[in-house]
């Protein structure tokens, strides 16, 4: 199937890794030069840097010259945002936010809050206060959940309808594959990570998707049928899929999200190939068992 323009990216929460040197970096690889490998494998990075720390303008423009035009980078908020007070009280912030991320240009994808587990429904007109000035600055928005509340009724229509009406993209959090398994103590870190029902409803013109991936790569296969159904349905709507995979074992991200990749495309959807595919002298394949 010939490759469509590229709607579809994927890639891990972070490119910095240094035990990726060797298997998804090539040995003898530098800090220096994470960023442009990466790139030259995957095709997007959740920005979990920018939750702890605002990278400044010198910053950005060498984040730019170190990727392709087709990289994309989705900042999240940074903590002092969303984990400290109410949220309205930092739209000033959150705008300077956005206003220094605009800085990474056609490289910009969503810019994503994520919410702490205590910030309940009772807080919902702090919430549509924020979003309502987010959307105003012209940038995709995303939203993540993790109160328990916000997924059962009433609440949980109402937020889809209020994202559908604001068009902000809700995160799609899925952490099935690291709770509804057998205990493995190679679970136990990441499951300090809420276990949250998986939503697939998609309600802005992207959809940002967080798969938190089993290390045993067989563990994932049946999580990820629902996925199978829901990407395709996206793209065929004419949506923008970020899909991101995290991993307790942080080793095997890369590798895992190389196979979602190679999963979806045995499936039949149009993807534009991995620039992974690319890449001369790749590094070994990752273990995934």
């Amino acid at each position: 199937m010939e490759p469509v323009t590229r709607n579809f990216w994927i890639g891990c929460a972070l490119w910095g890794y240094k035990p990726w040197v060797g298997e998804f970096f090539p040995s003898g690889s530098r800090a220096a030069n994470f960023l442009k490998l990466y790139s030259e494998r995957l095709t997007a990075v959740e920005g979990n840097t920018t939750f702890y720390s605002v990278p400044d303008a010198k910053t950005i423009a060498r984040w730019v010259a170190e990727t392709p035009p087709d990289f994309r980078f989705c900042p999240k908020f940074p903590k002092t945002i969303t984990h400290q007070g109410s949220l309205a009280a930092g739209i000033d912030a959150a705008q300077r936010f956005i206003d220094q991320m605009q800085g990474l240009g056609d490289r910009l994808g969503p810019i994503f809050a994520q919410l702490p587990p205590s910030y309940r429904p009772e807080q919902w007109d702090d919430l549509t206060a924020f979003l309502a000035a987010m959307v105003n600055t012209g940038v995709a928005i995303g939203l993540e959940v993790r109160h328990l509340d916000w997924f059962k009724p009433p609440f949980d229509s109402q937020l889809t309808d209020r994202l559908t009406a604001l068009q902000v993209g809700r995160v799609l959090l899925d952490t099935r594959p690291i709770y509804d398994v057998p205990d493995d103590p190679q679970l136990a870190a990441e499951r300090k990570k809420p276990r949250v029902p998986a939503v697939f409803s998609i309600s802005a013109d992207f959809c940002l998707i967080r798969y938190i991936s089993h290390p045993n790569w067989d563990m994932n296969l049946p999580f990820l049928q629902d996925w199978i159904r829901v990407v395709p349905q996206a793209l065929a709507a004419g949506k923008q899929v970020y899909f991101f995979v995290h991993c307790p074992v942080e080793e095997r991200s890369p590798g895992h999200a190389r196979s979602i990749q190679h999963l979806f495309e045995q499936h039949n959807m149009a993807l534009s190939p991995l620039p992974w595919n690319h890449v001369n002298e790749a590094p070994a394949q990752l273990n995934l068992l």
